[in-house]
């Protein structure tokens, strides 16, 4: 079968394929929505293990594939439920690295092909860091190939022990991207008007507020920003486990910071938006890096992980774990239109060179040709 055909060929059966997903961050599980759906239409069957809740927030069904509840644990009734829903599959793909390993187990004594995507990198300390190590370890000298979503994710894999790491070309999906609102031009100043930055920049991030997100960095660079006039706003929409240590530091440093919690108006948030932060410690291919970049907001951003390949030029990028840089560019950005401006148009440039949904699916299936045709013989 063909990357790009939509059939199988006449008299074969199709390709039957198994997407295995753990909890599943919002990068890895759109983009297995998005490749499930590529997949099934192009004939290929697609059967997605995944928690319950992980097929109602992302609907998985809903672009024809078949989910199968498989619980995020490692415990014997969680692999037999995925030994199971593989039995009969040409090919397994599993999504990070507990979603891997679970598959690694259930796959044992079988020789169904397993591909691994490495959307991120685990990050833990001590004891657990060297346990996620021996994870790694296990599951890239199992996998026949590993994709991994940046170039150091590669490299990591290959010095773990990968027989064969590529790069994957991974799209945003298009239900991420954002589009242009309706009315713009009305709908800015309502939007910020309800946020309370009328006549004030307005400064957005975006993503759970989880450990290794940076918003402690965020916090202490909009130390800096109080003494600004007009005073900048930072928004943050998200949730997550950090809220009251933060919503804490806000009110008792009287921080220029709101959190508005989970929102689904992604595209009106950026749409009203003077720049957008991403100051975390880890990232692959961010998601919102990308929405920002597609909806022409200026982007400040930490140099960590995929982000620099990502965004190239077309941010303006700080050192890690450094509030004054970030602070310090965020004021230099907020003073100067020009370079506001040749960063939207930079932006512009660099997402039309992103891979496309057809793009990735294309790779996959190549992946996967590879993996399942039979082998001349010598």
């Amino acid at each position: 079968m063909s990357p790009l055909s939509s059939n199988a060929p006449l008299g074969q059966s199709p390709l039957r394929t198994v997407q295995v997903l753990g909890g599943g961050n919002a990068g890895s599980s759109t983009h297995v929505r998005s490749l499930a759906a590529g997949l099934v239409a192009r004939g290929v069957r697609v059967t997605v293990c995944a928690p319950v809740e992980a097929d109602r927030a992302y609907g998985f069904t809903g672009v024809g594939a078949e989910h199968v509840h498989v619980p995020r644990s490692s415990d014997p009734a969680s692999v037999a439920a995925l030994r199971a829903a593989c039995s009969g599959a040409d090919l397994v793909h599993a999504h990070g690295l507990h979603a891997s390993f679970r598959a690694v187990l259930a796959l044992s004594g079988r020789r169904t092909p397993l591909v691994v995507t490495w959307h991120t990198r685990a990050e833990a300390d001590g004891a657990r860091a060297h346990f996620l190590r021996l994870l790694e370890r296990r599951v890239v000298r199992t996998a026949a190939v590993v994709l991994g979503t940046t170039s150091d994710l590669v490299d990591r894999a290959r010095r773990t022990g990968a027989r064969d790491a590529r790069l994957a070309a991974v799209a945003l999906p298009g239900r991420c991207r954002p589009v242009e609102p309706d009315d713009p031009d009305r709908l800015r100043p309502k939007i910020r008007a309800e946020l309370g930055s009328t006549g004030r920049p307005l400064l957005i991030a975006i993503g759970s507020l989880d450990p290794g997100r940076g918003y402690d960095l965020l916090l202490d660079a909009a130390r800096a920003w109080r003494g600004l006039d007009p005073q900048p706003l930072v928004v943050v929409a998200g949730e997550g486990p950090l809220r009251p240590a933060l919503q804490r530091r806000i009110e008792e440093e009287e921080l220029p910071v709101r959190l508005i919690g989970r929102r689904e108006d992604v595209p009106e948030l950026l749409a009203a938006a003077d720049l957008a932060l991403l100051p975390s410690s880890w990232e692959s291919r961010s998601v919102f890096a990308q929405e920002a970049l597609h909806a022409r907001v200026p982007l400040v951003a930490t140099a960590v992980g995929g982000v620099p390949d990502l965004v190239g030029d077309a941010a303006e990028l700080v050192p890690r774990g450094d509030p004054q840089a970030f602070a310090e560019a965020v004021v230099r950005l907020l003073g100067d239109p020009e370079r506001r401006e040749l960063l939207r148009e930079r932006g512009v440039r660099q997402a039309a060179g992103w891979p496309t949904e057809d793009e990735t699916v294309a790779q996959v299936l190549s992946v996967y040709d590879e993996l399942t045709q039979p082998r001349p013989l010598p």
